[in-house]
């Protein structure tokens, strides 16, 4: 008897996640100053959607748009000024952002900001770095340069930026979330910083979540979680997850 009712009342199978219907979501990892990467994805991109001209289209930025690469200023302002006309656009705010703009009120960030990337970003507007171990009047002044040689519009973008999004039965986020708080009580230093207790998780979000900030050689594909940074500027690889129902593709630059 027992085996006729699993063959009348199988267990039932996870429903797979997806994003609403008619909407298409375009989602890219860490760009890290890598303008070149940017364009050539966003070429893909536009040649992509260009297949699906009924759908309702979104890109999506994890954040890490700053630092490492040599084109910080110009990625900044790429995004700032709407990259894909026709698209709905989000930028999330990465760690990177958060320590540039923590910089622009307080020197004392300087040493770590400059020790993970901020040298390549004060280059790109023309600021020349100090070192690391610098005493604080060259801080000082390269923090007053900075502020200088930043655009409004693009000191109005980074500080614009949110920390999190939710679409359909996905979450997105820079660097991922605290597992057992729900998401809408996330802290904004967790969605920015965390690593080993969200990756090593595998606890149900409630969403799956979509990151970046943790380098992986190809997309981290769990059932919690998709990971799509892959060290562009260091690779040559900016990643593009899209989510169309329950479909789920990649983009790579080469």
């Amino acid at each position: 008897m027992l085996n006729i009712a699993r063959r009348l009342w199988p267990e039932s199978k996870p429903v797979p996640a997806s994003v609403p219907r008619g909407v298409r979501v375009y989602a890219v990892g860490d760009i890290h100053g890598r303008l070149d990467l940017l364009d050539q994805l966003l070429g893909q991109i536009q040649r992509d959607a260009a297949l699906a001209p009924d759908r309702v289209k979104y890109l999506v930025f994890l954040g890490d748009y700053v630092d490492r690469g040599p084109h910080s200023s110009l990625v900044v302002e790429r995004l700032a000024t709407c990259p894909l006309p026709g698209f709905g656009s989000v930028h999330l705010r990465g760690n990177h952002e958060a320590t540039m703009l923590g910089f622009l009120r307080d020197i004392r960030v300087g040493p770590d900001w400059l020790a993970y990337g901020g040298t390549a970003t004060l280059a790109s507007y023309g600021v020349p770095p100090p070192c690391e171990d610098a005493p604080p009047t060259f801080m000082a002044e390269a923090q007053r340069r900075l502020t200088a040689a930043l655009p409004a519009h693009h000191r109005s973008f980074l500080a614009g930026l949110r920390t999190s999004l939710s679409i359909g039965d996905y979450h997105f986020v820079h660097a991922g979330v605290r597992p057992g708080v729900p998401l809408d009580r996330q802290s904004d230093d967790d969605r920015l910083w965390i690593r080993r207790e969200f990756l090593e998780s595998r606890t149900d979000h409630g969403k799956v979540i979509v990151h970046g900030h943790t380098i992986a050689p190809e997309p981290d594909i769990r059932a919690n979680r998709i990971g799509i940074d892959t060290g562009a500027f260091a690779t040559n690889r900016l990643t593009c997850l899209i989510l169309d129902g329950t479909d789920r593709r990649f983009l790579c630059t080469v």
